[in-house]
């Protein structure tokens, strides 16, 4: 079995969330029922990464950061969060009640509690807030735990 945290960037245009899917389905790809995939199931990459462990049957842990963290993504996400937390095998829940970076911090760090790796969608710049990609790559390196960057070429964000 094969855990993998999964952190990346939101708010991708459609053609980057193209690149992006089928990148995250390369890095996956073999894993199949093995794969435990770790997700805060947030719009764009989180969603994109969640969907792949799906359909490659593997097994899907949402981390939840706090208590109104899906009030907090964009409305146009709920669907698929909604989606992709129904077909968690499990749900880590954090002791937050409102979506902050402090929350988004933690769940960063919770997800990569007993993982063999994380998977980042990332662009390779500073975080825009405080959790963000870069600081659970930062978190992931500073643990020894293998860290697997993608950003396809032509990928872009807004």
């Amino acid at each position: 079995m094969s855990r993998i945290a999964f952190t990346g960037h939101r708010g991708l245009p459609p053609e980057t969330a193209e690149l992006v899917d089928g990148a995250i389905r390369e890095a996956l790809a073999g894993q199949g029922s093995l794969l435990v995939g770790l997700s805060c199931l947030a719009d764009g990459a989180d969603q994109i990464f969640a969907r792949a462990v799906l359909d490659l049957g593997g097994s899907l842990e949402a981390v939840v950061p706090a208590e109104h963290y899906r009030e907090a993504l964009p409305e146009g996400a709920h669907p698929a969060y909604d989606e992709l937390y129904e077909h968690a095998a499990r749900v880590h829940r954090l002791p937050f009640v409102e979506s902050t970076s402090e929350s988004h911090l933690a769940a960063g760090r919770r997800m990569l509690d007993g993982v063999d790796e994380l998977l980042a969608v990332w662009d390779g710049l500073p975080a825009r807030g405080a959790g963000g990609t870069a600081d659970v790559v930062a978190e992931a390196r500073h643990r020894g735990i293998p860290v697997h960057v993608v950003w396809p070429r032509g990928a872009h964000r807004d």
